[in-house]
């Protein structure tokens, strides 16, 4: 487009292929043009010292003229030339100003080309998501999640979904399956309440336990799919959230098993005969603290303090606490090798330390004629806890239950030597009925248990 320029006039002619070849643009004149008759506003203009010559297309637009660039000679033909500069002039006529219907023209086909190479885009990327299985889902939800959680839970979602077929360790034996291992290979846009269904039926007949526990980490999954920026597009709904998959895997039945007093001594004589004395210790220690078994198999010799008798437990309700270190735990942890970081250390494991005393205890349970699980021990301490008419909250507070009441969460503030007092009263009467005599004088402190 040229506006503004000199112009030279000269008479109008009948624009032909032999007028236009020999027009011409003299070396003193800064453009020259040829004027056609038959359409008025058409013109063909040169330049000097240049062999293209364009069409141009003249004409007043609000009182101004206006010149727009119609196109070369070479590639228009002159009816078509003639035919655009008609069409220019009427839009002219219409109101309308040819140079910005042009531009608005190419603005539209600029966002025309944006918007299909936008949606060929979003088509590609559509495709990836759709073609994205739950398995490759679930390693990016689980390394993302990491940082969060504690390393069992992380184990419990690499056990889920692990595809089985690997060698044990202790065995020639090769893995299971994880319990969601079946849906590893599912794209996560065909996951439906029915395919859950399905699943939950058959999980239901071999390990109804674990995969309730199972679809309780798939349903928080799927609702860390639906906040996904590429995920939530494609995971509408909570596959997981399903009447029906509860329902066949049925309700988690409450746990009695509990040591009773009477019991006391079989179960002690049973666990110090276990071979390895990194187990023994363990099993005693998780009896008399209470605590939860990963929370204990966590515990790192800088959280214990033997000057001022006390443990930091790394707690998942409330990041630590910390409880006394009695008499016969700390005489019990003294006695372990210090190879490593761990207080509870494993030369056999990959993280160091005690993964899985579970083996043992059956072992040992099964010399004494119990049946006793890991978990039951931490709730033996609770009720064993009651002969002594131990205060709950203290109870709670050793084992790192949340308070429970307006007072208990916002009066009751207990110094650790008051918890101590009680526990080691209640250590003390848990080593009087196993029969244990233990003696242990500390600076200020004597406990003597007798058999």
């Amino acid at each position: 487009m040229v506006t503004n320029l000199r112009v030279y006039f000269m008479a109008k002619v009948k624009l032909t292929a032999g007028r236009i070849a020999a027009f011409e643009c003299g070396s003193s004149k800064a453009q020259a043009f040829l004027w056609c008759i038959e359409t008025p506003g058409l013109a063909v203009r040169a330049t000097p010292n240049s062999t293209k010559k364009g069409y141009i297309f003249q004409s007043k637009v609000k009182g101004q003229t206006m010149r727009v660039t119609i196109g070369q000679v070479k590639s228009w033909k002159i009816a078509d030339a003639q035919a655009e500069a008609r069409r220019l002039q009427v839009l002219i006529d219409n109101g309308d100003d040819p140079r910005q219907v042009r531009a608005d023209k190419e603005v539209a086909k600029k966002a025309a080309k944006q918007a299909k190479e936008a949606e060929a885009a979003a088509l590609v990327m559509q495709e990836a998501r759709e073609s994205v299985t739950v398995a490759m889902a679930w390693a990016e939800y689980i390394a993302a999640r990491k940082p969060k959680w504690s390393e069992s839970h992380y184990r419990d979602h690499e056990k889920d979904m692990h595809p089985g077929g690997a060698v044990r360790s202790r065995s020639t034996k090769l893995t299971k399956p994880g319990t969601l291992a079946s849906l590893a290979t599912v794209r996560l846009i065909d996951l439906t309440p029915e395919l859950v269904q399905e699943w939950a039926t058959v999980e239901a007949e071999k390990r109804p336990t674990r995969a309730r526990l199972s679809l309780r980490l798939l349903k928080a999954f799927l609702f860390w799919c639906t906040r996904h920026p590429t995920y939530k597009a494609i995971v509408t709904i909570n596959a997981a959230q399903n009447k029906d998959a509860r329902e066949s895997l049925g309700k988690a039945k409450v746990k009695n098993d509990v040591l009773q007093r009477e019991q006391l001594p079989a179960w002690f004589a049973a666990v110090k005969q276990i071979g390895n004395p990194i187990i023994s210790a363990y099993l005693q220690c998780l009896l008399l603290t209470g605590s939860r078994r990963e929370e204990l198999a966590a515990l790192r010799w800088v959280d214990v303090d033997f000057q001022w008798n006390k443990l930091t437990i790394h707690d998942k309700v409330e990041d630590f606490r910390i409880i006394p270190l009695t008499p016969y735990v700390a005489h019990l942890l003294a006695a372990l090798p210090r190879r490593s970081e761990w207080v509870f250390s494993s030369p056999t494991s990959a993280s160091g330390r005690l993964t899985e005393p579970r083996i043992a205890h059956n072992q040992a349970c099964a010399v004494a004629g119990l049946d006793m699980t890991l978990h039951g021990l931490r709730r033996s301490f609770a009720t064993l806890c009651e002969w002594i008419e131990t205060p709950a909250g203290i109870a709670a507070q050793i084992q790192g239950h949340k308070p429970q009441g307006v007072r208990e969460q916002n009066y009751i503030r207990r110094p650790l030597d008051l918890l101590r007092m009680w526990h080691i009263k209640i250590e003390a009467w848990i080593l009087e009925q196993a029969g244990i005599e233990f003696v242990s004088v500390q600076p200020g402190l004597r406990v003597v248990v007798n058999q």
